[in-house]
């Protein structure tokens, strides 16, 4: 789940980027692919520098000079491009009171950009950014009859065949007597022996040290050897636990996998949703049975969480609550709260009558996607576009998860009372 957290922090900073604004053309936006080199781009800003010395509107020319220097700083932090490519957003914006603020930013993305680019605008320009939330996830495709098998792997708009083998399954017989006994028993041996091939073939095209190195699994075909490989155990359960449809086609071999991917295409458009919905329906299986392993809340989120008790940890993308870190005037002391924004705006704390001075704040979707490893925790975020996502935002207040074991959360309700 490390690069859906990835995504996520990418899809916050792009609504943030594209809310920016400037005058003139005061925003630069530099991007340096995975193979380019900072002493060209350091070159190439040191000549902007230059033209930028000639522009007439002297506010203009200050905030571009300024604008192009902070690049330049920020590119004295890297010795070397990073693997997957550098982005520099860099100038002066207004904000919404109409007043000017300095920004900058340097990402690493997570994934290669191989596109270079620097403009100097009114606006960041976050295009290639966006093309990093394009994520080709790999689905096998398991297309079987009883000619043969053939395996593949669809990426985006790329199918690649693996593997493909044929088989001659004995027909069923005719005749009477002992002979059909046999026969019968010979085709069972031999539907089973084909069985076992097709699963571990599967298994070593699509595990390695037994994890799967692909999102999801579409089995297809047209008879009822597809069901039997989901109960055959020379099939991994890892695999078995990935497999999203069983899917009925009138062909083998390339036409069939042609029509499975046809057959397909809803599905994986709604991957995302049926996992968020597994996970969730899960979570609800826990209540259902109440069995103690489950969380909900942000007191006992955070108690759990502190104790390293949390498995899973599951929290809606589009969560308000904020943490606080307030400092007590009198004694230095460290405390932290948690706030909704829409509720509770307030930047001025007093308990007792010492003040309470804010030292950090952050939104704490991003406080968890910072942390979470630290707690020994799998971060989970889910969104509300399902019935079980909406339920879990409208219901459980959109954080909640699963234990490692079960938690006395009345000790620590009895302590905040």
């Amino acid at each position: 789940m490390d690069e859906n957290i990835e995504l996520w922090k990418i899809k916050k900073l792009i609504k943030s980027l594209e809310s920016m604004k400037g005058n003139g053309t005061s925003m630069i936006s530099l991007i340096i692919p995975s193979k380019g080199q900072i002493s060209l781009t350091n070159k190439m800003l040191t000549e902007e520098y230059g033209t930028a010395t000639n522009i007439k509107s002297r506010v203009n020319r200050l905030s571009v000079l300024s604008a192009i220097t902070s690049a330049q700083q920020r590119l004295k932090l890297y010795k070397q491009t990073p693997p997957n490519g550098l982005v520099i957003y860099s100038g002066t914006i207004t904000t919404d009171e109409g007043k000017e603020k300095k920004v900058n930013f340097d990402i690493e993305p997570f994934k290669p950009i191989t596109r270079s680019l620097y403009k100097c605008d009114n606006k960041f320009h976050v295009k290639y950014l966006l093309d990093l939330l394009v994520v080709d996830e790999k689905y096998a495709f398991i297309i079987m009859d009883g000619n043969g098998c053939l395996y593949s792997i669809l990426s985006g708009n790329n199918k690649e065949i693996l593997q493909q083998f044929s088989v001659d399954l004995p027909k069923k017989h005719g005749r009477g007597g002992q002979s059909a006994l046999r026969f019968a028993r010979l085709r069972l041996e031999a539907r089973h022996n084909y069985l076992k091939k097709v699963c571990e073939l599967a298994n070593n095209l699509y595990l390695k040290e037994n994890k799967a190195t692909v999102q999801g699994v579409f089995l297809a075909g047209s008879a009822e050897l597809k069901n039997q490989m989901l109960e055959c155990d020379a099939f991994s359960p890892v695999l078995k636990e990935i497999v999203i449809k069983s899917i009925d086609i009138s062909y083998g071999g390339l036409n069939g996998l042609n029509q499975a991917i046809e057959l397909a295409s809803t599905d994986l458009k709604n991957v995302d949703l049926m996992k968020e919905k597994k996970i969730l329906g899960n979570f609800y299986e826990q209540i259902s049975k109440d069995t103690g392993m489950y969380f909900f809340g942000i007191n006992d989120t955070i108690y759990a969480l502190e104790m390293g008790a949390i498995e899973k940890l599951i929290v809606y993308e589009d969560l308000e609550l904020v943490r606080q870190e307030l400092k007590n005037t009198k004694d230095d002391t460290i405390s932290v709260i948690y706030i909704d924004p829409k509720k509770d705006n307030s930047k001025n704390y007093i308990n007792d009558g010492i003040k309470l001075d804010i030292i950090n704040e952050m939104e704490l979707v991003e406080w968890f996607s910072i942390n979470y490893k630290n707690f020994g925790a799998e971060l989970i975020l889910v969104s509300d576009k399902s019935q079980e996502g909406t339920q879990f935002v409208r219901g459980f207040g959109g954080l909640g998860g699963i234990l490692r074991w079960e938690v006395d959360f009345d000790v620590n309700n009895n302590n905040n009372e």
